[in-house]
């Protein structure tokens, strides 16, 4: 059995032919101060906003839905009268009896959803890009992430590291 090692505190045994991972993830022959990550990010904190279902594209209000609750159990009978005394959902949803614990409710199209306080669209604001030292792992030398402030920038940037590191290969 091969020796157990750590790396960033989790335990991984590395199989002889076989390429190091952890949680999925390949992990590169040198450490990550040898690395840059180059990144466009769009974080839900500032780049986001609640939406509506219809403003969502949400599939069930489109299309309406059906949850099924087993009334034989507490929760269900919680679930049931939530959605049966909601206001935000109309009046006009069915239900039916599958069983003796078993019930439906037919939501037709324009309903909002269970899910409708998870929807999210973009506000229009441009992505972040930046440009880290290190890689998944970490930045070991502490170099604060850079921000460009532009495409031309950060792709001008992504292709000068490209050719130090291809100028790299071939004068070795």
């Amino acid at each position: 059995m091969p020796p157990m090692r750590t790396i960033r505190r989790i335990p991984v045994r590395v199989m002889p032919g076989q390429a190091r991972t952890v949680g999925g993830r390949i992990i590169p022959p040198r450490g990550p101060e040898s690395y840059k990550t180059y990144k466009v990010a769009a974080p839900l904190r500032t780049h986001w906003r609640p939406a509506s279902c219809e403003e969502f594209g949400c599939n069930d209000f489109l299309n309406g839905f059906t949850i099924t609750v087993d009334i034989s159990t507490e929760l269900g009978k919680r679930q049931a009268h939530y959605l049966t005394h909601n206001p935000e959902r109309k009046a006009n949803s069915t239900i039916e009896r599958l069983n003796e614990a078993l019930v439906s409710f037919h939501f037709p199209p324009g309903n909002r959803c269970v899910r409708s306080g998870e929807h999210k669209v973009p506000i229009g604001r441009p992505p972040l890009l930046l440009v880290a030292q290190g890689d998944w792992r970490g930045n070991p030398r502490r170099i604060p992430v850079r921000r460009h402030r532009n495409y031309d920038d950060w792709i001008d940037d992504f292709g000068s590291h490209q050719d130090r590191i291809k100028r790299a290969i071939e004068g070795a």
